[in-house]
Formats: structure tokens, sequence, C-alpha cells
């Protein structure tokens, strides 16, 4: 990570303006406990032509969220809460690569960031590739995702996140708001290096 990161402390958004361009990733909140929701269209995002951009593109929005996070004087130990949704996804959308580094980079850079993380609308051939995914999943991260399955958790889903978070489209009130339309506070990314945590 360090190495992707310029001196200002956030990789800024004309280096990942491909991906941002694509409108897949949505930033709200806070949830009724008070953090960030990172939404995840999954129809929107194609395999990258370019890995180390979508490295930097990673980074990027989860940098993003823990510092929209942030209150006052940032302790290190802000989280976010990840909603994913997989409404219309194909295979043209399978991204096994780029999932697998997502998560391994939210597990070496960002550990203990994820509060948790709602998966929606998983099609069934998914359901294979998420088996084979499990396998770079550690237990930690593993046990915070919650595939939102029938009635009963999508209740406790739309609870947990709150209707002022939760967007319209998710039966809530809140407007979709893309992550580049996100303004952070200014000392934000300085917060965010001086961390070691991150």
């Amino acid at each position: 990570r360090a190495s992707m990161v310029p001196p200002s402390g956030f990789i800024p958004d004309s280096e990942v303006k491909v991906e941002l361009e694509s409108g897949k990733i949505f930033l709200h909140g806070p949830t009724k406990s008070g953090h960030p929701l990172l939404l995840i269209d999954g129809s929107k995002h194609f395999p990258s032509k370019d890995q180390l951009v979508f490295k930097k593109f990673v980074v990027h929005l989860l940098d993003k969220a823990i510092a929209s996070g942030i209150k006052g004087k940032e302790v290190g130990d802000e989280k976010s809460v990840g909603l994913v949704d997989l409404q219309n996804v194909t295979l043209k959308n399978i991204d096994v690569r780029g999932m697998i580094t997502a998560f391994q980079f939210l597990q070496s850079y960002y550990p203990e960031r994820l509060l948790k993380c709602y998966v929606l609308n998983m099609p069934p051939f998914f359901v294979t590739i998420w088996r084979f995914l499990c396998r770079f999943i550690d237990k930690a991260t593993k046990d915070k995702i919650v595939i939102v399955t029938d009635g009963e958790e999508q209740r406790k889903f739309e609870e947990e996140i709150g209707l002022d978070a939760l967007p319209e489209d998710y039966g809530g009130r809140a407007k979709l708001t893309s992550l580049q339309d996100v303004l952070l506070p200014k000392a934000a990314p300085g917060m965010l290096t001086a961390n070691s945590n991150v």
C-alpha cells in the first residue's frame, strides 16, 4: 500500500479515473451504528485491464470510506459497513482476480476496518464462485459477511443499516451518492497517513 500512496496521504481521483467513471461505488452514511456505508454495484464492474490501477482503486475507496467516518481526531479504529449488490450480474462482470485482490488488501492493510458486509441478490451461478473465494478469506473477515437470502435477513439488514443511510433503491430514504462526489474533511488524508494501522 505504501508504495502506491503519494506523500499527500491519499490517492487522487485522477489516478483511478477509469474505475470511478464506471459508477459502481457509492458512499453513504452514517448507518444506524454511526459508520460509513460503502455500496458496490457488481453489475457495473468489469475486470480491469490495468491491475496496478485497480489496486490503487481498492486503496482509494477503502481510504475514502474510512476517512469519511473520522470524527474529530482519528483514533485508528474507524470501521465501515459494506453492501455488495449482485443484482443483474452476469459472467461478464465476474472478476475473481479482482475480488481476491480486494479481500487481500482488506485483510492485510485494513484489518478490523470492516464492521460488516452484506451481499444482496446473489445469483445461483455465483455460489460456486463464492465457495472458491472463501479459500482466500480469513475466518475473521468471513464471519462479518452476511449473504441476505430471505425476508428475515432482509428485515434485519434494513434495521441495522437504517433508512436514513439506505438508498431509495433499497427501501431507504437516501439518494445514491457516487464515491467521487463525497467530500472529505481537509485533515482526513493526513490522519490516514499518520495512522500506522492503514
